[in-house]
């Protein structure tokens, strides 16, 4: 079983105020990231990185100057920085969203960076306007330590898992639309367009290009089991996809996807061992049945340590 220092419990029921008011808040510093970076692949531009102190955005700029974010689950504060030293802080506590929103634009003010963003939360419904959003405003920094430190565990594995692939592929980042962490591995190939249903407070052209090549994805979201669950997708999914086998997870037929219960990764003996076998072969069977060129796409994750070996 895991250490549970690294693989930590966290029911998701457990923290589903603070969770929710976590999530709007990551979504107006996401805002702020998404005008003040160019569009990249699928919205790559957009995400956030699991750092060494909590959820980081990529360098911004406003006019001629470059700033980031991070926020700090240590110190539990939202930290802006600007590369000429300047920073600001707002404090991660209990507060409305509505709070936190002045808050964080009277930093930006402060740091003289212009920033305008639609004020108002994607992928949730009802969408209320975050100046107006008073509802949410629950903040325990025990849970919120706890899913940070989740994250650093599956980050390793999936930095492990993107270490064998040699096509294209994304980051490992989380998205605040969804609140998901996830890694992509790509075909090489343009998907059908899409065609099914937007979250909601979500424009189409969004997930039109967020699936517009064809793709092996693989994350986790604080749902689908007791715990969260880890799941994985072919778009689009080849026949067969959804009856195939695996030696760990199941597909979930009204999601689309193959699940994989936190719980069960965090019970096993070897946790980072079961979630790789989840996303190898995940990927595998929508890769064999979607006729992949696996050849030019793979490599030997572990062709650095052999070399260093070889090398001795």
């Amino acid at each position: 079983m895991a250490d549970s220092t690294s693989w930590p419990a966290l029911p998701v029921d457990s923290w589903t105020d603070t969770r929710e008011t976590l999530h709007m808040w990551l979504q107006i510093v996401g805002k702020i990231q998404l005008v003040s970076t160019p569009l990249l692949n699928h919205w790559w531009n957009v995400t956030y990185e699991v750092s060494s102190r909590g959820l980081r955005t990529r360098l911004m700029r406003s006019g001629d100057r470059a700033f980031d974010a991070e926020f700090d689950f240590v110190d539990h504060q939202l930290v802006l920085r600007t590369t000429d030293g300047a920073t600001r802080s707002v404090a991660l506590e209990p507060r409305t969203v509505a709070d936190f929103y002045a808050a964080t634009l009277d930093a930006m003010s402060a740091l003289k960076l212009d920033c305008i963003i639609v004020p108002s939360p994607n992928e949730v419904s009802p969408a209320v306007p975050f100046a107006q959003d008073t509802e949410h405003k629950t903040y325990d920094a025990e849970p919120v330590t706890t899913y940070w430190r989740q994250l650093l565990s599956m980050n390793r594995v999936f930095e492990d898992w993107r270490a064998g692939f040699a096509g294209k592929d994304s980051p490992v980042q989380l998205f605040w639309g969804s609140l998901d962490l996830s890694c992509v591995r790509f075909s090489g190939r343009v998907a059908p367009e899409w065609a099914g249903s937007p979250p909601p407070s979500c424009p189409r052209w969004v997930m039109t290009e967020a699936e517009s090549r064809e793709n092996a994805a693989a994350g986790f979201w604080s749902g689908g089991s007791a715990e969260g669950s880890f799941y994985a997708y072919t778009y689009p999914a080849p026949k067969g996809y959804d009856t195939g086998s695996v030696s760990v997870g199941h597909y979930d037929d009204s999601l689309g996807e193959w699940i994989l219960p936190y719980a069960d990764v965090r019970t096993s003996a070897d946790p980072a061992k079961t979630l790789l076998t989840f996303l190898d072969e995940t990927y595998a069977l929508g890769a064999d049945l979607g006729h992949w060129d696996r050849g030019a796409l793979e490599v030997d994750r572990h062709r650095l340590d052999a070399e260093i070996y070889r090398r001795r």
